[in-house]
């Protein structure tokens, strides 16, 4: 535990925050710094063929134990970078031991303040150790909470070496909270079986279906003119975007009003002037056939506004992310069952779920290696709230020890 609680600090203090604005594989060269930690401590675990390649992917080889070389080859996954919703700039660490319940006041903003009657995971966490930050960035737990529990897994099956397994493979990305987690895997190099990303929160959570997943760009050009001599002339980008944002709906298909399978159609970034405006979206749907009629409801609103603005152009330009993995996972149920005993025969119950958002897993899968999702310890995601626990992460690492000596056994 110690072990794995010191590694975790140390990485959650390397600044990896992607950019969905640079156009760079990995988008950002910060990325890049923790890489190379985790290249280097693999080595030093005895994993030779640890690297950091130039598209800012650690790729590794934990070889099999004797007389396991024909078992299936599985591959852990984590994703390096956090998320551009909040500052991973000199994170400071706070370590909170046996929490009792209490609310954890965070010291650089006193406003800041994780509740137990708001933050769900918490009430199972009486007596863990508590990891978050001070209150002005995010903790970073999402998703080195998954780095920290690969890492602490494989020095586990390094040191007993009684401990039966197949070869592992050891991936971790760049680039997931953008989207492009998996836009340069070497599939081939990777050479696994079936796959399970390390990214997941609730305690026990095994999770084989995502929401279907696609961008889209609204474009406004308006039309300009002098402020003085505007009447009958000036179509203004700003008032066009407003207006497109006013009509969208106001109590459904939003995050804030859509819980369980529900989608939804969410901006998340907007630019605007007079002569011009860009609004991008997120769509999101378990359902395919869901998905397409909620880019019909951007479409229809957009071509309404239009009417009141006959001289400008309005263009959606829509762009695909990633799909539901359920789709592909269930060909390969023995991936799940798996991961299912694993997490059983290490004292938890395990709870199926859907994720309301996406994993390297996600198009992991439709690349060729089905990959669940499991529970990492991670909370609160892209947030100043963000909490990890301990002992969760520690759960997650036997877990994956757990299933590499299953694996040997089918």
């Amino acid at each position: 535990m110690s072990t794995l609680l010191s590694r975790f600090l140390r990485y959650v203090q390397i600044d990896t925050q992607s950019d969905p604005h640079s156009p760079t594989q990995p988008s950002t060269q910060k990325q890049m710094d923790l890489g190379k930690v985790l290249a280097q401590e693999l080595q030093e675990l005895g994993l030779d063929d640890a690297h950091l390649d130039e598209h800012g992917y650690v790729y590794a080889t934990l070889p099999a134990t004797p007389g396991q070389e024909e078992a299936p080859v599985i591959c852990f996954c984590s994703h390096m970078d956090t998320s551009p919703d909040a500052s991973g700039k000199g994170v400071k660490p706070l370590v909170h031991k046996n929490y009792r319940g209490q609310d954890l006041v965070l010291p650089d903003d006193e406003n800041v303040v994780i509740r137990m009657a708001e933050h769900h995971g918490l009430e199972n966490c009486l007596g863990h150790t508590i990891i978050t930050a001070s209150g002005t960035t995010l903790l970073g737990a999402d998703n080195k909470s998954g780095v920290a529990a690969i890492m602490t897994a494989v020095e586990t099956l390094v040191n007993e070496p009684d401990r039966p397994h197949g070869k592992l493979r050891i991936l971790f990305t760049p680039d997931e909270e953008i989207g492009r987690g998996v836009n340069a895997v070497d599939m081939e190099k990777l050479g696994a079986d079936f796959g399970y990303t390390i990214d997941g929160e609730e305690f026990g959570s095994l999770q084989d279906e995502t929401f279907s997943a696609d961008g889209a760009s609204v474009i406004i050009r308006g039309v300009s003119a002098h402020p003085g001599m505007a009447k009958g002339h000036l179509e203004n980008g700003i008032k066009i975007a407003a207006d497109i944002i006013a009509a969208l709906p106001k109590d459904r298909l939003s995050p804030e009003t859509t819980e369980g399978k529900q989608g939804f159609l969410h901006p998340v970034e907007m630019e605007a002037k007079a002569e011009s405006a860009r609004i991008d979206f997120i769509v999101r749907d378990f359902d395919n056939t869901l998905l397409a009629q909620h880019r019909q409801v951007l479409e229809d609103i957009v071509a309404e506004v239009a009417k009141t603005y006959p001289n400008s152009t309005i263009e959606v330009k829509f762009t695909e992310q990633y799909r539901n993995m359920k789709q592909v996972l269930d060909d390969h149920p023995h991936v799940m069952e798996l991961a299912a005993t694993a997490i059983r025969n290490v004292g938890i119950t395990p709870k199926p779920d859907s994720i309301r958002g996406g994993t390297d897993g996600s198009r992991l899968s439709f690349m060729g290696l089905p990959c669940p999702n499991i529970f990492a310890g991670e909370h609160a995601f892209h947030s100043k709230y963000e909490w990890a626990s301990l002992e969760e992460m520690e759960a997650a690492a036997k877990v994956m020890v757990e299933i590499a000596r299953l694996a040997t056994e089918r």
